[in-house]
């Protein structure tokens, strides 16, 4: 059976950077869109990021524009996320999910095909 793996979360000064990885195994993209969420305690789990396998295109939210990216490695099934310039309210845990869409578009996790269980990020001022 399909799961996808988060990894690389962390404690980190504000300031700070982390990469995260999110590692598919038992299948493969297939040309899904690649999602970010993530959900801060007390609050709704939120889109951060996407990425096309096909393709390589984008999209960030706009907190996390200029300081996050986003890319893949399709021949490990592997999706990262390069996360700079860290701030407290970038605290959350980060979960990675398959959409059941080829394009980055509405990012509802409901939509969503596989999710990993999340890696928490940490920062302090």
């Amino acid at each position: 059976e399909g799961q996808l793996v988060e990894s690389g979360g962390g404690l980190v000064q504000a300031g700070g950077s982390l990469r995260l990885s999110c590692a598919a195994s038992g299948f493969t993209f297939d040309g899904y869109a690649i999602n970010w969420f993530r959900q801060a305690p007390g609050k709704e789990r939120e889109g951060i990021s996407c990425i096309t396998p096909a393709d390589g295109i984008t999209w960030y939210k706009d907190s996390v524009k200029g300081r996050f990216t986003v890319s893949i490695d399709n021949a490990n099934n592997t999706v990262y996320l390069q996360m700079n310039s860290l701030k407290p309210e970038d605290t959350a845990v980060y979960y990675c999910a398959v959409d059941s869409t080829y394009y980055c578009v509405y990012l509802e996790w409901d939509d969503m095909r596989y999710w990993g269980k999340g890696t928490l990020v940490t920062v302090s001022s």
